[in-house]
C-alpha cells in the first residue's frame, strides 16, 4: 500500500490545495497566467493523537477541512483579484465564516429534510418509511445543490480544478511521475473526495436515524444536530477504509456511487489546471520531506 495515502486536497477558485503529513499548499493562477502559492504548516491540533482516534478523527479532519478550505479559499480568491496575498484572514473572520458554513448545511441538509419528511409520516403513518424518506430528501437536496451551483461559471472552473487534484493524487500515490502525460491517464474521481464524504453522510444518516424512530419534534432536531459528529465519524472511517482497500471487491462496490456522483463535481482539465495542481501537490512534499530530513 502506498505511503502517500495521508495526502489529499481541494480545488478553489483558479487553484488547487493540496494537505500533507505536516504542511498544506495552495497555488493558484493570478489574471497573468503566472502561479502563485503559499506553503504553511498544519496546526498541531490536527496532527496529534485524536487524529488517530477512530470516530473522533473523523470530526477532527472535518473541522481542520473546513478551516483549511476557508483559508485557502482567501488567498485563491485574492490571487484571482490581484489582491495583497501577504495579508492573514483574522481568526475571527475564519471563525465567523466557518460558523456560518455549518449553521447554513445543517439547516439546509439536516433540518429541512426533517421537516419535509413529515409529511410522508403523517400520510403513511409509518417511523420507517417517515426517516427513508428523509434520507431520500437529504439525498435529493444534495445533488440538486451541486446540478445548481455546477451551473456557476466560476464553479465550473473549480470543477476542473477538481478533477486535476484528483488526477494528480492518483498519479503520486501510485508511484508515477508529475507530469501532464503521466497524470492524464488517471481517473477525475477518487474514492477520498469530499464528494464521496457528503455521500456516506447521507447514507450512514439513514440506518442511524432510522434506529432512533421517531420520537417529539424537539427531540428529532436536537438529534439531526447533536449526532452530525457521530455520522461524520462513522462517515469518514467508512471513506477511509474505502480508499485504502479501493481495489477489494466489497469496496469496489462501496465506492462505486459516490465515484458515479463526482461525474458531477469534476471535469477534465486542460494542461494548465493540471500544472497548478503538480505544483501545490510539489510544494507540500517538498515542505514534508524537508521537515522529514532535519529531524
Amino acid at each position: 500500500m502506498s505511503s502517500h495515502l495521508g495526502y489529499g486536497g481541494q480545488a478553489v477558485l483558479e487553484g488547487v490545495m493540496i494537505r500533507g503529513k505536516r504542511f498544506f499548499s495552495v497555488a493558484a493562477r493570478d489574471p497573468d497566467g503566472n502561479i502563485q502559492s503559499i506553503t504553511r504548516p498544519v496546526n498541531m491540533l490536527y496532527t496529534g493523537i485524536f487524529r488517530k482516534i477512530p470516530l473522533i478523527r473523523g470530526v477532527v479532519i472535518l473541522i481542520e477541512t473546513l478551516l483549511l478550505g476557508i483559508t485557502a479559499l482567501n488567498y485563491s480568491a485574492n490571487v484571482a483579484l490581484e489582491k495583497d496575498t501577504s495579508e492573514k484572514t483574522s481568526y475571527w473572520s475564519i471563525g465567523i465564516t466557518m460558523v456560518c458554513s455549518l449553521v447554513l448545511g445543517i439547516a439546509i441538509f439536516f433540518i429541512l429534510p426533517l421537516f419535509l419528511s413529515r409529511i410522508v409520516e403523517s400520510q403513511l403513518q409509518s417511523e420507517f418509511y417517515a426517516n427513508v424518506a428523509e434520507g431520500g430528501i437529504r439525498l435529493v437536496v444534495l445533488f440538486l445543490y451541486i446540478l445548481a451551483i455546477g451551473r456557476m461559471k466560476d464553479i465550473q472552473r473549480v470543477f476542473c480544478y477538481h478533477g486535476a487534484e484528483h488526477m494528480t493524487i492518483h498519479a503520486f500515490e501510485n508511484g508515477d511521475q508529475l507530469n501532464i502525460p503521466s497524470i492524464r491517464k488517471y481517473p477525475t474521481a477518487h474514492p477520498r473526495c469530499g464528494t464521496a464524504f457528503l455521500l456516506t453522510v447521507v447514507l450512514v444518516s439513514i440506518v442511524v436515524f432510522t434506529l432512533l424512530g421517531r420520537p417529539n419534534l424537539t427531540f428529532l432536531i436536537l438529534s439531526r444536530i447533536l449526532l452530525i459528529p457521530i455520522i461524520a465519524g462513522l462517515s469518514y472511517e467508512i471513506i477511509k477504509m474505502g480508499g485504502k482497500y479501493a481495489s477489494v471487491g466489497i469496496f469496489k462496490v462501496i465506492n462505486a456511487p459516490s465515484l458515479l456522483m463526482q461525474s458531477l463535481t469534476t471535469s477534465q482539465p486542460d494542461d494548465q489546471q493540471i500544472e497548478v495542481a503538480i505544483h501545490s501537490l510539489t510544494k507540500t512534499v517538498e515542505a514534508d520531506n524537508a521537515l522529514k530530513s532535519s529531524a
